[in-house]
């Protein structure tokens, strides 16, 4: 397992193009789970849940994702139409991370969507760690309320992101990162 620090230095993001399996076994994705339930959670709302796609669940999600595309998009070619329902089927494995917040004196809204983005974060970091690939995605159908519903949304919750994990086919591409002088201000 490598370093915390150097992790966390070099973590990338390898896209779903280049994965293939094998992906993570049962006990490794229930470690991966119980690290994206481990993030800062003011008033212990878990405002997050996780949706498992691996094996035939992502072709039924992709199957989801074109017939909405089709029907919105009634002059869509064929072609187009195979590329939304191939979304989920790179990787071997797709963690859709939910963000749902609950009404609280204490806890706004903005707060508790801030801990599902901590959530998948999290799930990134914690396949990267175990020697997967990872990429934190959305699309248009993240927000479409019509592929929402159709992969069991309700109406009050929102696709924080899904994070597509395999065995990455080459190393992944760096890109430049901002530099320190241009982020940081001392108040």
């Amino acid at each position: 397992m490598p370093d915390a620090i150097e992790l966390l230095k070099s973590r990338r993001s390898v896209k779903p193009r280049e994965m293939s399996g094998p992906g993570p076994s049962p006990a490794e994705l229930e470690t991966i789970l119980t690290i994206g339930a481990r993030v800062p959670d003011h008033g212990k709302l878990a405002p997050w849940r996780f949706i498992v796609f691996e094996g035939d669940a992502r072709v039924r999600a992709g199957e989801v994702i074109a017939k909405v595309f089709a029907r919105k998009n009634p002059n869509a070619s064929p072609a187009e139409i195979d590329v939304e329902r191939r979304r989920l089927t790179d990787a071997p494995l797709v963690i859709g991370v939910v963000s749902l917040t609950k009404p609280h004196p204490k806890v706004p809204p903005w707060e508790q969507e801030l801990s599902a983005g901590a959530s998948a974060m999290n799930i990134v970091t914690a396949a990267t760690a175990l020697g997967y690939g990872a990429c934190w995605l959305t699309g248009w159908f993240a927000f479409d309320r019509d592929v929402l519903e159709g992969l069991g949304l309700k109406a009050d919750e929102k696709l924080a992101g899904l994070i597509h994990i395999g065995t990455a086919g080459k190393p992944g591409e760096d890109r430049p990162r901002p530099a320190l002088t241009d982020i940081v201000t001392r108040f």
